[in-house]
């Protein structure tokens, strides 16, 4: 009979359990939304809520998260929370363990999403493996011969906080789903004829969500706002090219969903920034999971805690 596991992911909006079997494809499902006013006392009352159900469903052997922040991955401590309050020095691994009984992992969700994209995503076949997830921060997971790298404690993968200049400007700063869209209002109240500014009229947040259709009309501002993105985004990778060398750096997030224009834009500028000794650099993928890579790797993290 196969093994089943099972994974959560833990999101600042959103919060997914799934089960899946040994290859890691996802079998059954619960979605939910997070209030952050109940902050993370509301998300563990929706996990102890779900998990029973999903046990008797499936009978796993291991369960593995994902987690929006800083993570203790030894342990299973949370360190803290930038999005939702009452998760700092919560220790996860011990309160699942207590709840299920089961063996637990619980690792940062761009380490997690990272892993399910190089085993089972755009990096299969790829090693190593670079993820970047573009979303409401800048996150990044290094996969190594199919483990997760993890450095000295605190640090993992951090490509947010890599800085683009000596005043301390990071690629958050400039790639984050937040900037992009601060980045769009201003350039719209130059440009307010153009089609990205008619796409965003109504908009007080997500305007980056315009950035697809916008270029798909031809939009000259879109274009530029792209480029300069992909820029910062590709100066910044460019360290992490020459420093460990990855076969393929994955596209993930929010703002990955532009798509192609996107990963050619990334992928024309990193060969800018990369000496030629390196080239032709790594492969510049977008990812293949979507909504499923920190679930399908987290899956992937329960198989490891069932060893």
């Amino acid at each position: 009979m196969q093994r089943s596991f099972l994974g959560i992911e833990i999101g600042g909006t959103k919060l997914q359990l799934v089960a899946g079997d040994a290859d890691a494809h996802i079998t059954a499902r619960r979605r939910f939304t997070v209030d952050k006013t109940r902050g993370g006392a509301g998300i563990r009352e929706q996990i102890a809520g779900a998990l029973p159900e999903l046990m008797v469903l499936v009978k796993p052997a291991a369960l593995g998260v994902g987690f929006g922040g800083p993570v203790d991955s030894a342990t299973g401590q949370i360190c803290c929370s930038h999005q939702i309050e009452g998760w700092s020095e919560f220790p996860l691994g011990e309160w699942l363990r207590g709840l299920t009984g089961l063996p637990v992992t619980v690792d940062n969700d761009a380490n997690t999403a990272a892993l399910g994209e190089a085993l089972r995503g755009a990096g299969v076949g790829s090693n190593p493996v670079f993820y970047v997830t573009l979303g409401s921060g800048v996150g990044g997971g290094l996969v190594v011969d199919g483990r997760i790298y993890h450095g000295a404690k605190p640090g993992e993968a951090e490509i947010g906080h890599v800085r683009l200049d000596k005043s301390g400007l990071t690629i958050e700063q400039r790639c984050a789903g937040w900037a992009v869209d601060r980045k769009i209002r201003e350039a719209c109240q130059r440009e307010p004829r153009s089609p990205l500014a008619q796409l965003t009229a109504d908009a007080d947040h997500g305007e980056a969500r315009a950035l697809a259709p916008a270029l798909a009309q031809g939009d000259a501002l879109a274009r530029r706002i792209l480029d300069e993105v992909a820029d910062d985004l590709a100066f910044g990778l460019s360290h992490v090219t020459q420093l460990m060398h990855p076969e393929v750096i994955v596209l993930g997030g929010g703002l990955s969903l532009v798509g192609e224009p996107l990963r050619a834009a990334v992928a024309s500028a990193l060969k800018r920034y990369v000496m030629e000794a390196f080239a032709p650099g790594p492969r510049v993928a977008l990812a293949g999971l979507g909504e499923d890579a920190v679930p399908t790797g987290a899956l992937l993290l329960a198989q490891g805690a069932s060893q």
